[in-house]
């Protein structure tokens, strides 16, 4: 009796997980790690709202008045959206890098890609969810409003601003161990803030630090937000001075990140 061997069965093409696909994984099961530290979801979620509400809200002059209220919550959402990108891929990538884990995830085929596309997915997942307290805080206790087109262009710096600082976090992330990356990330995150005019308008600011304070990428993506939301004008230069920042934290997050791959997989 003749035995016919089968032909081995070659997968479909379609069986195989697009770039795309593994770009949702890894964004949902990094969500999921998030959620699963309630301190770090407090923390993003809170803190601006906070700041709005004992710092903004009893303020009535500035509460009910619709324009600067409405620039006072874009400042502080400004602040959330770079908040959560500095935790999220400054801490979060240093300790990543710091399970074992990480290097196995580092040597598959389907390459830094797909994981570097899930982790910003859902960075800007919590920038968006960052400017939810806020916005309930602005809409029940002050004047602040937006017409349509001030709300889809304050929703259109979301990822804007997320992609600038983002890169800045990777920078640190890849270049310093988890507990330097935290302290990094709070010494350099919270002078940016106050010096860019992310806690109290940059109008008030001694002339010195005023003009200097529009060197700062904070300043930069402050002003640019509340042109956007609510019709005060930027400085001549802000986007000029945003993007020269974003393309040097490319090239710091890209030196930082081959220089961390030479150490470890050498």
């Amino acid at each position: 009796m003749t035995v016919h061997a089968q032909p081995a069965q070659i997968a479909p093409p379609g069986a195989l997980r697009s770039w795309v696909s593994l770009a949702l994984l890894h964004g949902r099961y990094q969500f999921l790690e998030t959620v699963r530290v309630p301190i770090a979801v407090l923390g993003n979620l809170m803190f601006p709202a906070l700041a709005m509400f004992f710092f903004v809200v009893p303020q009535q002059a500035v509460a009910q008045d619709p324009v600067a209220a409405t620039a006072a919550v874009a400042q502080l959402g400004t602040f959330a959206v770079i908040s959560a990108c500095m935790f999220s891929f400054g801490a979060g990538v240093a300790e990543d890098r710091a399970l074992p884990f990480d290097p196995y995830l580092r040597t598959l085929p389907a390459g830094v890609g797909p994981r570097m596309a899930g982790r910003v997915l859902n960075g800007i997942v919590w920038c968006f969810l960052a400017l939810v307290p806020l916005v309930l805080i602005a809409a029940i206790f002050t004047a602040a409003s937006l017409s349509l087109g001030q709300l889809v262009g304050g929703l259109a710096m979301v990822p804007v601003l997320a992609f600038v600082f983002l890169l800045l976090g990777l920078a640190i992330g890849y270049s310093l161990s988890a507990k330097s990356a935290i302290a990094v990330v709070q010494a350099v995150l919270f002078p940016l803030a106050f010096a860019g005019g992310l806690f109290m308008p940059p109008q008030i600011f001694p002339d010195w630090l005023e003009v200097a304070s529009r060197a700062l990428p904070t300043r930069a993506a402050r002003d640019l937000v509340v042109e956007v939301t609510s019709g005060v004008p930027a400085y001549s230069f802000a986007v000029l001075v945003l993007a020269g920042w974003a393309a040097i934290f490319a090239a710091l997050a890209v030196i930082a990140y081959r220089r961390d791959e030479g150490r470890r997989f050498h």
